[in-house]
């Protein structure tokens, strides 16, 4: 049966781990996730997992210790944050292109310069191409259901690609939160062993990842981007069954008091908690506004978003990233794109808010719907905002 306890989050999703009876951790450690990575290596040395733990060298190696576990394989976990992620960039490719199923949860942190060690979504959105599954979590109970639903779809053979689990660092992965933690018994109804597709075998010699010429190159890449765009079907599959076991549902996206909505707010990740609280304020003084969230950031669900928010006359999109020199946040540019020529689809207006740690607060919310009205009203000369800029 679950254990309802009060627990720090990145301790629960190292319970989590655990609980997927995981072969191999590849650790290295960077704020915020460290205590992850930290919490593993005391459930491997007191008996509790039966894992090879390797404290490698940087992230770098971390990935590639990774790679080689699953190709293998072994059922594989890692963790990173920020520069560590940008550092693991050059596997992250590879890892996704030959399809080995690694779970990674990332402990979302802003990028250098300065240095920063808080939050933000820079570090994922460097990474939001390299071929990887990726969803997000708003909060403790989450980021521990999302991790073992990680390995649920990553392994299935219909899939076969590697999964990051996105938390937002500090804000979620420092605090303590009460959760359900499922029992050992619970999660292996859940989760089925682990059967490779793929597997490198000395007695049966394979190649994998060999020079692809460019007669077959482009016919590579095509088939990565089939296959991680059909994930959707068995992402979907792995929350009905998360639900009709434990009874929390998931989606690929989700809504908040959006019905009939004008304005719909639109987040990923923690502060999507704060953005109801200011829906219930404006809700109340009988403004027409609602939420849209995204749980799903790779592959985009762009049908499920239409279908959810195409009938909002305006989109006031929360970007945690700003790219320099950009129209607009990375998040906002999806949607211009999905909503693009489309007759009667709402006004985009991407608000980039947050970054470094930044508080994004009630007001912050109600000030982006009030900034959104009026440039729908007009032709803005930004097609973004940034919010909470200090006057000197």
């Amino acid at each position: 049966m679950a254990n309802r306890i009060g627990v720090e989050v990145s301790i629960a999703i190292a319970n989590a781990v655990k609980l997927a009876n995981v072969d191999l951790v590849a650790a290295y450690p960077i704020t915020p996730q460290t205590h992850i990575v930290e919490h593993l290596s005391e459930l491997v040395a007191n008996g509790e997992l039966d894992a090879e733990y390797v404290p490698v060298e940087s992230e770098h190696a971390a990935m590639s210790c990774c790679c080689g576990s699953s190709a293998a394989g072994a059922r594989t976990f890692t963790s990173s944050s920020s520069q560590g992620l940008s550092l693991m960039s050059e596997i992250l490719y590879p890892a996704a292109a030959m399809r080995f199923p690694i779970v990674m949860v990332v402990a979302n942190r802003a990028m250098s310069a300065p240095i920063s060690i808080w939050n933000d979504h820079q570090d994922i959105m460097v990474q939001r191409d390299v071929g990887w599954i990726q969803t997000f979590a708003e909060n403790g109970q989450e980021a521990v259901d999302l991790t073992l639903h990680a390995f649920r779809v990553a392994e299935d053979r219909r899939v076969t690609l590697p999964m990051m689990v996105n938390i937002d660092g500090f804000t979620l992965s420092h605090v303590i939160e009460p959760m359900e933690m499922m029992s050992q018994e619970e999660a292996d109804a859940y989760l089925p062993p682990f059967k490779p597709r793929y597997r490198l075998d000395p007695r049966k010699p394979v190649t994998m990842g060999p020079v692809g010429m460019p007669e077959v190159y482009t016919e590579a890449k095509v088939a990565h981007s089939e296959a991680i765009k059909k994930s959707k079907k068995v992402i979907l599959q792995g929350w009905k069954e998360f639900a009709d076991m434990f009874g929390r549902h998931y989606n690929l996206v989700e809504t908040y008091r959006s019905e009939g909505a004008e304005v719909l707010l639109v987040t990923m990740g923690s502060i999507s908690e704060t953005a109801m609280t200011a829906i219930d304020k404006m809700r109340d003084e009988g403004q027409s506004v609602g939420l849209v969230r995204i749980r799903l950031w790779r592959p985009f669900p762009g049908p499920e978003f239409r279908k959810v928010a195409g009938k909002a006359k305006v989109l006031a999109v929360v970007d945690r990233c700003l790219p320099p020199g950009a129209l607009c946040g990375p998040v906002g540019a999806e949607l211009r794109s999905l909503f693009y020529k489309i007759p009667g689809s709402p006004k985009i207006f991407s608000f980039v808010a947050g970054l470094g740690g930044r508080d994004v607060r009630v007001e912050h919310f109600e000030e982006m719907v009030d900034k959104a009205r009026a440039f729908a009203k007009r032709r803005p000369k930004e097609l973004y905002d940034v919010i909470g800029v200090r006057e000197k």
